[in-house]
């Protein structure tokens, strides 16, 4: 632009008058040139309307989660990652919410007559070399459904293991009863204190005097 207004000026000659109406009118338009040069719009921002969906929909998800477990979502405030899981009760297989956390465990069930049941427990495994860790998942599961020995209204003594439940009311000699129980061609020795607890074996039968 700046050559064609030179040759402009080259090829006609004018007077002063019109030379300076003739300067003041190109530098107005050299003055407008960049504007028209340069139009410039606000740069639009990115639509993020796909990502507000997903983060929507993810909390959302976190709070059908939170419903979902019922009476037992408070257990996830505890630390662990809560699960849902299927644990054995007086020899019903029923779901549950378990909650891991280093060891420790809380359960949250109903039982058969419809009442919310809050249990917990948990330990250390002792290695090989003495040292001592927390129980793992698995092992928390073993002690959950490890067997129960239930003192019945009735008087009756049962002991519930897995879908099993076995009457041993008549079993006890000098207060002490002797189990075995069978599951996936494992054998689990039981001795039984009547009021007084009960241990456990892969192995042999533990004595009475060696616990309790």
């Amino acid at each position: 632009m700046k050559s064609r207004y030179a040759d402009s000026l080259h090829a006609i000659e004018m007077s002063e008058e019109r030379k300076d109406a003739l300067v003041d009118m190109l530098a107005k338009e050299i003055e407008a040139a960049p504007s028209k040069q340069v139009s410039i719009e606000p740069p639009k921002k990115p639509r993020r309307h796909g990502s507000t969906r997903f983060k929507i929909a993810a909390a959302a998800a976190c709070i059908a989660v939170a419903l979902g477990g019922g009476g037992a979502a408070y257990a996830m405030d505890v630390g662990g990652v809560q699960r849902i899981v299927q644990v054995w009760v007086h020899g019903d297989q029923t779901d549950a919410a378990l909650v891991v956390d280093n060891g420790t465990y809380t359960l949250d069930y109903q039982d058969a007559d419809g009442n919310a049941v809050h249990r917990g427990g948990g330990g250390v495994v002792v290695n090989p070399d003495g040292a001592e860790r927390p129980a793992t998942e698995e092992e928390l599961l073993k002690e959950i459904n490890a067997p129960e020995v239930s003192y019945e209204t009735d008087g009756r003594v049962i002991v519930y293991y897995l879908g099993q439940s076995l009457d041993i009311t008549d079993k006890f000699e000098d207060g002490v009863s002797y189990v075995q129980l069978q599951s996936d061609g494992e054998t689990l020795y039981m001795t039984i204190k009547y009021q007084g607890g009960y241990a456990l074996s892969p192995d042999k039968y533990i004595q009475p005097n060696m616990f309790g």
